[in-house]
């Protein structure tokens, strides 16, 4: 229960709160219990760091609470945000796991095995079962299948996560991403997201324990990985799948093995067809004892049995095997296709990448994908369209082995650079239309110019759709030693980390980019934006010391470079971070020290021509610290100069971000139905940019209200 007279309530939820700013929601709830904070002592207060500052903190604010009901609305209305009571009430039982493959066979030994652990009498520990086997034998499509047949018995939905992912190492899922997808598909709105993993995970607890669900945890590469996700409820099983048993994790061991010879003969029949099965009688046993058991490669030899070659000598990989009789087979053009998309795990391969990779024009690598998808060498993405295709791992080691064998590390090395590149053409043109206001530094902005969007949010729209595949160009263009591409990669990144958040997935990319930097062009302004970047993003994920080192090696190297603009933006986000610390004097200080940076840039300078809309968005932010600063009156009209710019100038997103902090002032004086009007207007403009995260403000906003009024 919310109780906003508690001392011990409050204290709790101070604790949460500070670290509550990886959604814009989030931060703006931060920003609110500061004012709040400020108000109870008379003073601004920097946010408490240790247990004793949080009950100091709480007993001022319980005291305030006592003495003023509105205050006691005011404080309830914030708790209940922090804790999450505010789920969407008709959200359904997740349902994330993938549907099995038609056609399953046999597997009664481990499906037992499954049941067993799943049934066991409840006895305090984590219901877990590891389900391991060597790569394409099977693993997950048997949990896929046991999880549809068992459907009925977990009632609140089934949670999936690909551990291992289908990007390099780099940007696998992390725990903490992993608890955050689960966190929201169990009914956590995005603002009410913990930012730390130790907090998900006692969420995450917290929310499980009275309820039956299915988990499964794909593709686990170590114990480690697993061990955050697991919970001791006695209603939720866990299945772990891995190509080995993993070390250090408690679980009953479900081992997967090779299909004996009659299901091997019986999943043949089932996928080819008894007439194809039986025209190819004499080519059957070969080619099912080059399978050896594996599923995969069954139903790719299934597509081959009337071909007119005999099954291919593959050694003892049985994948390989049938992988490289098909390959053999392949027309010219779809076999360069296959090399060269493989040589980077690509999130997923349309026409553009394909034609990048292999030198085709658009349509052939597009005819060339969907051959190769008829014939199982890749699978369709799952994205809608049905021009999207992915690698199986044991497919792609295949054809990358191929492609340096045939085709030679230089010109693989050339491919990948060419993705790199056609990814970074497609991606800069869509920035500039997201945020064409803003300040660009690399030179593909100037000569690509906007791209042909009808809207900003379409602009955006379609970077998320490959936002995987840029974070793994930067990473490849980085890893390469093409540190301007992966620089300038990271610089089209920044609509999506402005305006759709994707912090943590961004994270491996954003620190490429501060690597290619600090080698190629240390003293550089472009070292100044990668190192501001990746500030942005660590103070999102509420690793306040990292993002403080990150502004101050900004600071450095953009006045190594003599480039004022990016001397005022270290200054200016420096400002945004001392803000989620309740620092309001010290904040309004970095926002006085950006604004003289920009004053200083005389006309012609690098800049110069930002500087009036750079000194708009200072005044905004300085609003948000006079406010904090209990100063309201005169951060009214700083909020309200902000506005008339960004109106002037069209700049739709940041007024809507103007009316916003408008609002905020208006629900501090109480003046409701004032912010109501301001929201209404903000909530207009963001929805028509594709602006998530500020629009999650907006509902924010909207409850604060409605819990505050009598």
């Amino acid at each position: 229960m919310i109780d906003p007279l508690s001392v011990a309530a409050v204290t709790t939820f101070l604790g949460s709160v500070t670290s509550s700013v990886a959604s814009e929601s989030g931060r703006r709830l931060c920003d609110a219990v500061g004012v709040m904070v400020a108000r109870a002592t008379g003073r601004p207060v920097p946010a408490p760091d240790d247990a004793a500052e949080r009950e100091a903190a709480a007993r001022l604010l319980v005291e305030a609470a006592l003495a003023d009901p509105g205050q006691s609305r005011a404080l309830g209305a914030l708790m209940a945000e922090a804790q999450g009571r505010l789920l969407t009430a008709d959200r359904l039982p997740p349902r994330l796991l993938p549907a099995p493959t038609r056609h399953f066979t046999d597997r009664k030994g481990p499906l037992r095995l499954l049941k067993r652990e799943a049934t066991r009498t409840a006895d305090g520990r984590p219901r877990v079962a590891l389900v391991h086997g060597p790569e394409a034998i099977g693993t997950s499509q048997l949990v896929y299948f046991w999880g549809a047949r068992e459907a009925g018995r977990y009632r609140d939905g089934m949670l999936h996560a690909d551990l291992g992912g289908t990007g390099s190492a780099g940007t696998a899922m992390t725990a903490s991403a992993v608890l955050g997808r689960f966190l929201t598909a169990l009914g956590v709105a995005d603002q009410h997201l913990p930012a730390t993993l130790e907090e998900r995970a006692a969420r995450y607890r917290a929310l499980t324990a009275e309820r039956e669900l299915l988990v499964v945890l794909d593709h686990a590469r170590s114990a480690a990985q697993v061990l955050p996700l697991l919970t001791a409820a006695a209603g939720v099983f866990t299945v772990v799948v891995a190509r080995r048993p993993l070390t250090g994790l408690d679980a009953a061991p479900v081992p997967v093995g090779p299909l004996g010879d009659r299901d091997a003969r019986h999943l043949l029949v089932n996928v080819a067809g008894k007439e194809a099965v039986s025209a190819a009688r004499a080519r059957v046993p070969a080619t099912l004892r080059q399978c050896a058991g594996s599923p995969f490669a069954l139903r790719l030899a299934a597509a081959d049995l009337l071909a007119p070659a005999g099954p291919a000598a593959g050694g003892g990989d049985p994948v390989r095997a049938v992988v490289e009789r098909q390959y053999v087979g392949l027309p010219p053009q779809a076999a360069r296709v296959f090399r060269l998309t493989a040589l980077r795990p690509w999130e997923s391969v349309g026409a553009r990448l394909a034609a990048a990779a292999s030198g085709l024009a658009e349509d052939e690598a597009g005819q060339a994908l969907h051959l190769l998808a008829e014939r199982r060498l890749l699978e369709a993405a799952g994205d809608g369209t049905g021009e999207r295709y992915r690698f199986r791992p044991a497919v792609r080691d295949y054809a990358a082995e191929a492609a340096l064998r045939e085709d030679g590390q230089a010109a693989c090395h050339t491919a990948v650079l060419r993705c790199a590149d056609a990814l970074l053409r497609f991606a800069v043109p869509a920035d500039f239309a997201a945020l064409d206001k803003r300040w660009h530094l690399g030179p593909r902005y100037a000569e690509l110019g906007r791209g042909p969007y009808a809207t900003p949010g379409d602009a955006v729209a379609a970077l998320l759709g490959e936002v995987g595949n840029l974070v793994e160009a930067a990473l490849a263009a980085e890893e390469f030693g093409a540190d301007d591409t992966a620089c300038q990669l990271v610089e089209s990144l920044y609509a999506v980390q402005l305006k759709a958040g994707r912090h943590e997935q961004l994270l491996p990319a954003l620190r490429a980019g501060r690597t290619a930097a600090d080698r190629h062009a240390p003293d550089s302004a472009m070292a100044g934006r990668m190192h501001t970047q990746l500030a942005m993003a660590l103070m999102k994920l509420a690793d306040n010391a990292a993002a403080d080192a990150e502004l101050t090696a900004a600071r450095a190297a953009d006045e190594r470079a003599g480039h004022l603009r990016g001397q005022a933006t270290a200054s200016e986000v420096l400002g945004l971070l001392r803000l989620n610390q309740w620092r309001w004097q010290e904040a309004l200080e970095c926002f006085e020290a950006a604004e003289q940076l920009l004053a200083a840039i005389a006309p012609g300078e690098a800049g110069h021509a930002d500087v009036p809309r750079g000194l708009a968005l200072l005044k905004r932010h300085r609003g948000r610290a006079l406010r904090g600063l209990l100063r309201p009156d005169e951060a009214w009209p700083l909020l309200a100069e902000a506005l008339a710019f960004f109106e002037g100038i069209g700049e739709a997103y940041n007024a809507a971000r103007a009316r916003t902090d408008m609002a905020d002032v208006r629900i501090d004086q109480r003046r409701h139905d004032d912010a109501l009007a301001l929201i209404a207007e903000a909530d207009r403009t963001l929805r028509a940019e594709h602006a998530a995260e500020a629009l999650e403000e907006l509902d924010f906003l909207r409850r604060r209200i409605d819990a505050e009024r009598p």
